[in-house]
């Protein structure tokens, strides 16, 4: 099933896509290098490293992650967005275990445990069962299709 717009359009529209994916990825990387620069303040000026601190940085951390995977490979792993709410759960447990009912905390502990299988299940699945792609390209001297075979991680 082919593409029935014209091509000066297609190309026009994905250059103006590419340049707002661009955009949204640098702002993206701005605003988590300065939420972390914020954080070090805090923590300097509070003189102090607290574990929801350190939850917070790991949360950055794979922001800044998801932006390399996304620059690098033009995709971002399922994975990579389950850490983070795995983190984001660790880290709500941790700032709030005074105030939280000890029922929703074992709900939270739960959401957190079957992310952490959920994360299990996609690696296994990824290792016994790899999806192949296959990229068939034109070449520039003729009409032969080369197949190229690359496993998504």
């Amino acid at each position: 099933m082919g593409n029935h717009l014209p091509k000066a359009f297609t190309r026009i529209f994905l250059k103006i896509y590419h340049m707002i994916e661009a955009v949204l990825l640098v702002a993206i990387t701005l605003a988590t290098l300065v939420a972390i620069g914020n954080e070090f303040i805090h923590v300097f000026t509070e003189q102090r490293v607290m574990l929801t601190d350190i939850l917070l940085m790991f949360i950055y951390l794979e922001v800044l992650s998801m932006v390399q995977q996304f620059v690098t490979n033009g995709k971002i792993p399922v994975r990579y967005p389950i850490y983070i709410a795995i983190m984001a759960i660790a880290r709500y447990i941790t700032l709030g275990m005074k105030e939280l009912d000890g029922v929703f905390v074992v709900w939270l502990s739960l959401a957190a445990l079957i992310l952490a299988i959920a994360t299990l299940v996609i690696r296994a699945g990824h290792y016994y069962w790899p999806y192949e792609t296959i990229v068939r390209r034109k070449s520039w001297c003729g009409d032969k299709v080369k197949s190229v075979d690359k496993a998504d991680n």
